[in-house]
This record gives structure tokens, sequence and C-alpha cells, in this order.
């Protein structure tokens, strides 16, 4: 996976960047209420690779917001459950070292989850308990469609 994420403007960022970007955005307004979420949406290739794309949202409650991400290709998908699950391994590693690195700094009020992309219409559907429970099981909260914008509108717009 690469170590970088590139900013809604298109400006390459390494992850404590995106750190001081967030620390920044929130720092400016700290009488608002904020929601830093995590997700990752993927697409299968002819090749049986898949193309995923991780995003970290940082919302103003209210007032709008900023996203970075990042794109990669990984190996052998044989199964949507298999992707679904790397989907959710690939945000839980992101959040677990975001929110470790957030909660070094004294922040504003903010709430903090992973969105998944799967719903309880269509294919994914079957997977829904397994990627849920996997996520709680970190103490993380879980969006899943139709709430799970970070994965299912910002990841998705770049895969």
């Amino acid at each position: 996976m690469p170590d970088t994420f590139i900013s809604s403007l298109g400006i390459r960022l390494t992850v404590p960047e995106v750190v001081q970007e967030i620390i920044a955005f929130m720092g400016s307004d700290l009488m608002r209420k904020y929601r830093v979420t995590i997700g990752t949406d993927s697409q299968l290739l002819s090749s049986k690779n898949a193309d995923f794309v991780n995003a970290v949202v940082v919302h103003r409650i209210g007032n709008g917001g900023r996203y970075f991400y990042r794109r990669f290709e990984l190996g052998k998908f044989h199964t949507l459950r298999d992707r679904m699950i790397r989907e959710a391994l690939i945000s839980l590693e992101v959040a677990q070292g975001l929110l470790t690195e957030l909660k070094k700094y004294p922040l504003p009020d903010f709430e903090f989850e992973i969105h998944a992309d799967v719903g309880m219409n269509g294919p994914t559907k079957a997977v829904i308990n397994e990627i849920v429970g996997m996520i709680r099981a970190n103490n993380f909260e879980v969006k899943i469609k139709p709430d799970s914008y970070a994965a299912t509108n910002v990841a998705d717009r770049h895969v």
C-alpha cells in the first residue's frame, strides 16, 4: 500500500501531513463538532486483482469537510467476501494509526467512524454481520450503506 494520500486538491501528503491537515481544519473552528471517517472501496479488475481506494474524511458537522485518499492495486481476489474483508482490514489499519496520532493533540469534540461498503441490498448483504462484527470487535463505530459515505461516495469516486 502506498504511504501517501492525495488531498481533494490533488496534493500528495504523508500520513503525518494528513494528521496535521486534520488538526488544522479542526483547529480553525473549535466551537464546531467534527466527525472523522475512514472508508475503503474496491473494484475487481479483469486480472482478478482489485483496485482499492482508501479515504479519510473529516467533516465539520453542518459546515463542509475535507478528504484524503490513496489508490492501490492488490493481488488475486476470488470471492466478493475476501475483497470486502480486505476493505474492512485496510480501513481498520488506517483507523487505528490515525486515531492514535489524533489522540496526541488537544482537539475539539469529534466522532470517529469506519464506513463499510456493505449494505442490506445486493450481494454484500451476506457479509454484513462478519464485517460489522470485525470492526466493532476493534472498538470502532461502524456505518453501512446507505450511511457509509466515506466508502460509498468518497472512495467510490476515485476507484
